[in-house]
């Protein structure tokens, strides 16, 4: 019973996001109890602090197109529209384009570049993040960073990842920078 209330949420969210959730379900019916610590990931990966929903999915998208340029980077930016963040912003981002940012934005989505390098630049901006959000913003944008790196991993590695392909923006297409 209580596997059909998943299984019925995770097709709520297919067809609200056009999102293939086959391997959400495999975990599902393979191992109740893997995907129940699956579910329970779903806590950080949805933490956002005191962060702005624009500064937010730059960690995210920038985060999430390092790993994967398919449908998890899909439904990343169908879901930063679905926050109310401009899709001019959600464009930027996407095309590596942080200049066309307001500040806010452009310092995470450097930070999280930078982070991603491991270049030592990070530290500066990171005391930027600080002054900016605290250790509570930071502690968000890490989370966003952390998370967002999980998904293509675990789909990958059970057999689900997929080639890149342009991301669609309110019907522009865009390959990822």
């Amino acid at each position: 019973m209580i596997k059909q209330l998943f299984n019925r949420a995770l097709l709520t969210m297919a067809d609200r996001y056009d999102y293939d959730v086959t391997y959400m379900q495999d975990i599902l019916h393979a191992d109740f109890m893997a995907f129940l610590k699956y579910m329970g990931f779903q806590c950080m990966s949805t933490h956002r602090g005191t962060l702005s929903p624009e500064c937010l999915y730059a960690a995210r998208l920038r985060a999430i197109l390092r790993e994967d340029c398919g449908p998890c980077a899909q439904l990343m930016v169908n879901m930063a529209l679905e926050e109310g963040v401009d899709p001019d912003v959600v464009c930027a981002l996407v095309d590596n384009s942080f200049g066309t940012l307001s500040d806010e934005p452009a310092l995470v989505a450097r930070f999280t570049e930078l982070v991603l390098d491991r270049d030592p630049e990070a530290d500066t901006l990171r005391e930027d993040i600080v002054s900016l959000w605290g250790s509570k913003g930071l502690t968000a944008i890490a989370f966003s960073i952390s998370a967002s790196r999980v998904y293509p991993a675990l789909k990958y590695t059970l057999g689900y990842g997929k080639a890149c392909y342009n991301i669609e923006i309110n019907n522009v297409s865009l390959k990822p920078g």
